[in-house]
This record gives C-alpha cells, structure tokens and sequence, in this order.
C-alpha cells in the first residue's frame, strides 16, 4: 500500500511527513536532533487530544526558539543533514562517494528528497490537518507560527549529489563540518564554540618564522614530507596565535586543530583512535610545553613523537608550543649528581625537543623592529599620533611591562583607543 510514500497524493500531509521522517535511512543520524525529536512528537500527536496536540506544538516551537530557527526551519534541518556523520558524508569527505554501492546511493537521494518535504513543514497545514481542530479553532488561531526559509544552497535543486559531494570534501563531516576547531576533554574530541577567530593576514613581524610553519604544514595537507613541530621562544611573540590562525585559514583544506592538554598526554592513544579513520588532517596542538625535571610525563609524549606502539597517525603533526628551547626544566643542581651515567641523564633530558623535526624560534624584536610593530598595529587602529610621541609612549609602555614584544605593541595601541 505504501510502496511509493513520497508519490501518494491522496495521503494526508502530517502522516506523511511522518512517514517520511521514521523511513530516513543513511541520514537517520539527524533523528536525533532535538529539533526532530520535537517533530516528531508533533506529527505523531496529529490524531491525539487537543492537550497532547497544543503542548507537542508548543514544544516543537519552544525548541525551534532555542535554536533561532523560528524564521528558518528548513536551513536548520538541511545544515543537520550537511554535518551528519554517516557513510555518505565520511566517503565524500574522502573523494570516494563514487565508490559508494548503488543501493547507498540511492538511499542518499531518498533521504536528501524526504528531508527537503521535512523541511519545508507548514504550520498551517499541520494545524488545519489536526484531527480536532474544529474544537480548538479558537486557540489554534492564537498559535505562533513557524516559517521555513530556505533550505541550504546544497539542497536548492533537490538531491544534486555532486554539490553534496563537494560539501564534504571541503568542510568534512559530522562535527568537523560544524566546528573549526576543538580540544580533548574527558576523553573526548569536544567542538570550541566560541573560537578565536585571528587569520595569518593580522599578524605583523615574524613573517619568515611564520612561512616555515605555514610551508610545513602545507606540505603535510599536500601529502609531501612534513615534521612534528615546536615553536619556541618569549611570551607574547604569537606562538600559539599562529596554531590558530593556521587552523582558520586551511580549514577549507580539510585541516583541523585539536588542542590537547599537556595533562592529558597518557591519553593520546585514545585521541589517535578518534582521529585515525577520518578523512582529514589534523594538527594536534599542545600549548605552553614544559615538564619539570621529575614530571615523568613527557615520556608520554616522547612516545607519541617517535616510537611508541600507539604512534601518531599519518593524517596527524603534532605542534607544541613553549617558552623554552629544551622542554624540561633543569638547574645546576640536576648536573652536579653523582650518577654515573650523568651524560645519559643529560641527553634524556634533551632528547624531548629533538624530536620534533622543525623547531621554531619566536624572539623577542629589538627596538626598532617593536616600533615597526607598534606603527603598523596604530595604523590599522586609526591612531594619528605623530610617530616620536608614539615611539616614547610605547617604549615607557613596554619598560613597565618588563620588555618589548608583539603583546606588549598591540596592548599599547589598545590603550591608547580607551
């Protein structure tokens, strides 16, 4: 009888919307969705009480409310369908959805058509459909309404399989599609909601220590041989600014950053499962280095580096950055032992550092490169300050901050905007 669902003129168009919704197949993942868990109570309630009915109604729009999408139901289920993680989306993320069984791929057109009805749900129809609705006339008229939108530009011409093709080999799948950067907490890959969003064009200075990591981490996007990464040097040089920007500016070509706390660095092998089977690259960043001369930790990590069963995999760097050339801190003390393998305990404590492949040297500027720094920052700024004044101001400015760097410039200029 219901051999062709989505053809059946003659079915009513909330049973039907149902149907389609319990009848999703590759994309059932998005089921889950709080916005489709509430539709599906509404849809369900069609045939209920008035009480069921108004309060599934009221919940589907308390939940449309909280996902700011009152005004734009059908962009919200079709980015759901975008950043579902299934064997479609996995495969096209890979540049394989070509080789994907036809059956499969018949089910991804399916899906894409029923998704496209779902959301373009009316409010209307689904009210004036109501079995009781003569009853609650008066209270349905009183009803807020909903409203579609637009779908998303994948979805414009139906189920085009190319676009969504394209989709996911460029923004990955599942979360990696959604989020753009991400740390490990809990034993998990959780998404940053609220990224810093900086780019490689907002830096000044440090352009050749910066074009040597950007140059590796091309290479390693492109396939080409790449190294583990340490960037060193003084605080506030842009370090881990330049992880991030990194980060944004190659998301497009499937580069992810996971951060990873130092802490947290007996976990790894649970990170590389994570990680190992998707088809995208990721950095791997581990922010402000340093072990103290007994931490043993960093045996964890010298194991990650080179080594250790559970290795990095081959769509993984790892970046780290540190105040300190050598990563475990030693004083006079350590070297004045009586062991006699002293020189082995030396080259223990040096071997960490050694095995990043490309280390990276961020220092401190010098004068007249800090002023350079602090004219292009003011320039951007608006600030109009003749540039003597401005150079004495900010070398007081960086005597009271206990020396110069790129921090200490941008602090400066913002100081002058208050």
């Amino acid at each position: 009888m219901y051999n062709n669902v989505i053809g059946l003129i003659y079915m009513k168009y909330s049973f039907k919307a149902e149907l389609l919704l319990d009848t999703l197949t590759v994309f059932r993942g998005i089921l889950s969705r709080s916005v489709m868990i509430s539709m599906k109570k509404l849809l369900s309630a069609c045939d209920k009480k008035p009480s069921e009915f108004l309060g599934a109604y009221g919940e589907f729009f308390r939940v449309l409310s909280d996902h700011h999408a009152t005004e734009s139901l059908a962009g919200h289920i079709t980015r759901a369908a975008l950043y579902d993680e299934n064997i479609f989306t996995l495969a096209a993320a890979a540049g394989r959805a070509d080789e994907l069984p036809e059956n499969i791929k018949e089910a991804v057109k399916r899906d894409c058509e029923s998704i496209i009805f779902l959301a373009n749900l009316d409010a209307e129809s689904i009210l004036n459909e109501y079995t009781y609705i003569n009853d609650i006339r008066e209270i349905a008229d009183t009803l807020p309404r909903w409203s579609c939108g637009k779908v998303e530009p994948e979805f414009e011409n139906g189920c085009d399989f190319d676009r969504l093709c394209a989709f996911c080999k460029q923004n990955g799948c599942g979360i990696f599609a959604r989020w753009r950067a991400f740390i490990w907490r809990d034993g998990d890959i959780r998404p940053v909601e609220h990224p810093d969003k900086i780019s490689l064009d907002s830096f000044i200075g440090y352009e050749r220590q910066r074009q040597r990591v950007l140059d590796n981490t091309l290479a390693f996007i492109n396939g080409k041989t790449c190294n583990n990464c340490l960037l060193y040097g003084d605080m506030g040089t842009g370090k881990s600014s330049t992880v991030k920007a990194l980060g944004n500016e190659l998301r497009g070509q499937g580069l992810r950053v996971v951060e990873m706390p130092k802490e947290r660095l007996s976990e790894f092998p649970l990170l590389v499962d994570k990680i190992a089977p998707l088809p995208l690259k990721f950095i791997i960043f581990i922010d402000d280095l340093s072990f103290q001369s007994q931490d043993k930790s960093y045996t964890s990590l010298k194991a990650v580096l080179e080594g250790g069963l559970a290795a990095r995999p081959s769509n993984a760097l790892i970046y780290a950055t540190s105040n300190r050339r050598h990563l475990i801190k030693e004083s006079w003390a350590d070297r004045d032992t009586d062991d006699i393998h002293r020189r082995d305990n030396m080259q223990e404590t040096l071997s960490l550092s050694d095995r990043f492949g490309l280390a990276v040297n961020f220092g401190n500027p010098d004068k007249a490169e800090f002023l350079e720094i602090v004219y292009a920052l003011a320039e951007r700024a608006g600030v109009t300050m003749k540039k003597e004044e401005l150079a004495a101001k900010a070398e007081r400015f960086a005597l009271s901050r206990g020396g110069r760097s790129p921090r200490c410039a941008k602090q400066f200029v913002e100081s002058l905007a208050v």
